[in-house]
């Protein structure tokens, strides 16, 4: 049923991006594309066929007739759906085109349910356990991580939600209301700050390989895996501060209004499809924040690591290059 390629144009890569991946609009139509969440919707069996149908066209084989535009589409449905690394379907909690649907669902409720201890305790523990499905399926298959540090991660960046949470619940009693509206974004940048470290620790120990500009390995660090990290932290702080930020002062100024106090029931499912509206763009925009491939300058490496490559290529390489993840 396969073909050698002569229904595709000459030079086709399906694994090149199709936008310019070094521009911040390019990362963004790249994200745009994977983390659609209407993909979440196709059926298990598409997602196997789109699996296939990539992996023929890697070895140089496609069915009959295909086009190009089926092709690139197989390959949107594979990268929202499969592991980059390992080739595993992940499970469509922790995939990022489960994004939107999850976090809108969960940042609205945390939004809404803030006035009460339980409740702030409640949905601080639900977005943790969502994070942590999140973490685990995007994690580094270089760089495996065992049930144990994954349970230790889990606790300590739940504990530092609630701590955060709490305390600054307790703390905002008598400050305005807009102040206490804004903790549960202080309780998740704090979240966001040990989690993805902790789950991500196996990096820092022993660091990620790093190569040259042709995907030549150079060795592994542990300053490019601190960067990469750093900067997925800030990105997933990123992806939420909008919402969490600015929708508490767009309800801070709806609830004074007349028909608004008339409708207090429909406050939450409101706030739920306002999150799901910044997280639409927000997603993309902060998985674009940065290169997914991710450079350090040589001067910036371990001095054994830098030494141990100037010895090996001179002055030819001046930056190394490494996957920083999501």
């Amino acid at each position: 049923t396969y073909a050698k390629m002569d229904t595709v144009s000459l030079g086709f890569n399906i694994d090149s991006p199709r936008w310019d991946q070094s521009t911040f609009v390019g990362r963004l139509k790249h994200f745009l594309n994977i983390t659609d969440p209407r993909t979440v919707l196709v059926p298990e069996e598409e997602l196997d066929r789109a699996k296939a149908l990539v992996e023929g066209c890697r070895a140089g084989l496609v069915p009959p007739g295909s086009s190009q535009e089926q092709l690139l589409y197989a390959k949107k449905l594979y990268d929202s759906a499969f592991h980059p690394d390992s080739g595993e379907k992940m499970n469509f909690i922790g995939r990022m085109s489960f994004q939107v649907p999850g976090g809108m669902a969960i940042t609205g409720c945390m939004l809404q349910f803030y006035r009460t201890v339980p409740a702030v305790v409640f949905w601080q523990w639900v977005n943790q356990s969502f994070n942590a499905f999140v973490n685990y399926t995007n994690r580094n298959a270089a760089s495996p991580i065992s049930l144990r540090q994954i349970g230790v991660a889990y606790v300590t960046a739940t504990g530092a939600a609630l701590a955060t949470a709490v305390g600054l619940n307790l703390y905002t009693k008598r400050a305005p209301p807009l102040l206490a509206r804004w903790v549960p974004f202080a309780a998740v940048a704090a979240a966001n700050c040990v989690n993805i470290p902790m789950m991500r620790q196996q990096e820092i120990i022993n660091g990620i390989t790093v190569t040259d500009e042709n995907n030549n390995e150079l060795g592994r660090s542990r300053r490019a895996a601190v960067k990469g990290i750093a900067q997925v932290v800030l990105s997933r702080i990123t992806m939420a501060a909008p919402g969490m930020i600015i929708l508490p002062i767009i309800m801070e100024r709806l609830e004074k209004f007349t028909f608004m106090q008339r409708i207090q029931v429909l406050h939450g499912p409101l706030q739920v499809l306002l999150c799901g509206g910044f997280l639409l763009f927000m997603v993309p925009a902060a998985c674009a924040l940065f290169p997914q491939r991710c450079s350090l300058a040589l001067a910036d490496l371990e001095p054994e690591l830098r030494d141990s490559i100037m010895a090996k290529h001179g002055d030819k390489v001046s930056y190394v290059y490494f996957n920083k993840g999501l």
